[in-house]
């Protein structure tokens, strides 16, 4: 059963933030190493998204899991592909830039959004 109520495949950054803080959600950064360095998400796993499948099977099937990238669309592939596969799979919405825009924390001090 999901923390959600219906859950939407998209959620906002202040609600990832929301959920990642109370320790109800996997959040997957699947940007790759360079984008991962620049700037992160304290809290998320960093799995590239092509290593994705072979990963799938350390990824919680019980506990929501959100997926997040840059500005979402390789995130939303993600999701789907979990989905598709019976996992509680979500995107963040507009990715690590929407985070940044939200004034959301990076972690390092002074990260920033990589150039893709």
């Amino acid at each position: 059963m999901s923390v959600f109520d219906d859950p939407p495949a998209e959620l906002s950054p202040e609600r990832v933030a929301e959920l990642l803080e109370r320790g109800e959600i996997q959040l997957i950064d699947v940007r790759e190493p360079y984008e991962h360095e620049a700037g992160r998400i304290d809290g998320a796993r960093h799995i590239v998204l092509e290593r994705l499948a072979s990963e799938a099977e350390t990824i919680d099937r019980d506990r929501p899991v959100v997926f997040q990238c840059r500005l979402g669309a390789r995130s939303a592939m993600a999701t789907q592909a979990f989905r598709a596969s019976g996992y509680d799979a979500h995107n963040m919405t507009g990715g690590i830039q929407a985070w940044v825009e939200a004034g959301l924390p990076l972690s390092p001090a002074g990260g920033y959004v990589a150039p893709h």
